[in-house]
């Protein structure tokens, strides 16, 4: 049976090409507005598996993504890194000197500002996604407008790119994360990364404690994210990534954490993905 894959925004965005990287072409896309309604796909069964972004290495982390995994009770089963590249694209046969107007998602826009100043006349509009503008080119035959989007976008809509890569940090990537409502069972012996979250209480040294499990039991703390707990006032939850060589290792520390911490809570055992 063909996987329906759920991705935020259309096909041509990025999480489409994360997917694509991934699960290959054999699958059925279910493009979301939204993540919250991303995630709801996946608590209806309508989609198997979605690709979420979870963090961004200028922009940072993505926060109610933490949120909305732990409160929904996904399980991250895999991850991806993609390096996010930002293209100038218009309809075919539209040149620079054509464009009045560039439409993009407020994050695209702001990392490709530089590019713009030396062409102080084009409006910079801001729009819900790279790619649903891409698309809205081609459907409308808008002429005087451009888009930045990835490449995958380009392709897919048939516009042609008139500036490449024109954002202003080259070195920019973003971490997606796989997540399903149950958990995929990887070998033991290929499982080297896992997302965890755990509260603490207000000791003197409490943290400092459970890291230095963490780093008794071989781990490697790789990422730790706080997030206020909603009903809790001033009390913090702890998400963390954690790599290691063994699995043994990691489940020691997951008997010590259990007992030490006040909540803990496994969000996902998997393999870590290489950043490209």
């Amino acid at each position: 049976m063909e996987l329906k894959i759920a991705i935020q925004g259309i096909k041509g965005s990025n999480h489409h090409q994360v997917a694509k990287n991934y699960f290959g072409d054999d699958v059925t896309y279910l493009e979301c507005h939204s993540f919250d309604y991303l995630v709801d796909q996946l608590l209806q069964k309508t989609a198997d598996t979605g690709v979420m972004a979870i963090e961004n290495s200028i922009a940072g982390s993505i926060i109610p993504n933490y949120a909305l995994v732990y409160s929904n009770n996904l399980h991250i089963i895999g991850e991806q890194y993609l390096n996010i590249h930002h293209n100038l694209m218009v309809l075919k046969g539209q040149t620079m000197d054509d464009v009045k107007e560039v439409h993009s998602h407020p994050m695209a826009l702001l990392q490709c500002k530089e590019f713009f100043k030396d062409y102080s006349h084009i409006k910079l509009v801001e729009d819900v996604d790279t790619a649903e503008t891409a698309k809205r080119i081609q459907e409308n035959q808008l002429t005087g407008i451009a888009a930045i989007a990835p490449k995958v976008a380009a392709e897919l809509y048939s516009l042609d790119i008139i500036h490449s890569n024109i954002q202003t940090i080259k070195d920019n990537s973003t971490r997606f994360i796989i997540v399903k409502t149950q958990n995929k069972v990887w070998p033991k012996e290929e499982i080297n990364k896992a997302s965890i979250r755990f509260l603490t209480d207000h000791k003197r040294g409490s943290l400092a404690t459970v890291l230095n499990v963490m780093s008794d039991c071989n781990l490697n703390l790789t990422k730790i994210q706080s997030l206020p707990v909603i009903e809790m006032p001033w009390k913090y939850s702890f998400f963390v990534d954690v790599t290691f060589e063994e699995y043994q290792h990691f489940e020691k520390a997951k008997s010590l954490l259990g007992i030490m911490a006040e909540e803990f809570k496994v969000l996902g055992e998997y393999k870590k993905a290489k950043r490209i």
